[in-house]
């Protein structure tokens, strides 16, 4: 993990601007509507920012956030109905200026169930080992890699259908 610029007692700014991409980028993954990450995202904060709670490590900081975002991200899907899927403009606003081809790859990461999309994003884009992922879901380590293959199976049968069509 990259060490963050300030140390563990780094005011509450300096972690959300370090963190914020992260968290949103999770919310966003799982939820899959750029205004539900907006909610997602301000709720982790605010709970941060509330509960001020004190670690031992930036790992350990990074893994509260990320399993803060988790949390939120359940109760916000099951305390509301989803709402009808987003437009592939909401992917770009939430991540730039996306290139056609990352387009086209996020748009197939959307199809999947939010229990792979969840896996996948932690892998992938943060990074983490399945063994901590493990630890944020709170799931056994070997339901992570049976998600994360049954993930890759299901992304590799939309992109045969793809090429198909």
């Amino acid at each position: 993990m990259e060490q963050a610029p300030f140390d563990l007692n780094g005011s509450a700014e300096q972690v959300i601007g370090y963190y914020a991409n992260m968290v949103y980028r999770l919310a966003f993954a799982r939820t899959g509507s750029k205004y539900d990450a907006d909610d997602i995202f301000q709720e982790v904060f605010l709970r941060y920012v509330k509960k001020h709670p004190a670690f031992t490590s930036e790992e350990h900081r990074k893994a509260w956030l990320l399993r803060v975002t988790v949390n939120c991200s359940h109760k916000f899907y099951y305390a509301f109905r989803r709402k009808k899927e987003s437009e592939i403009t909401d992917t770009a606003q939430a991540f730039g200026s996306l290139r056609e081809d990352y387009a086209f790859l996020y748009e197939q990461l959307r199809r999947l169930p939010p229990k792979y999309r969840e896996v996948v994003h932690l892998f992938y884009y943060e990074d983490l080992p399945a063994e901590q992922i493990s630890h944020i879901l709170n799931r056994k380590h070997s339901t992570v890699r049976t998600q994360l293959t049954r993930a890759r199976a299901m992304l590799r049968e939309f992109l045969k259908e793809e090429d198909d069509g």
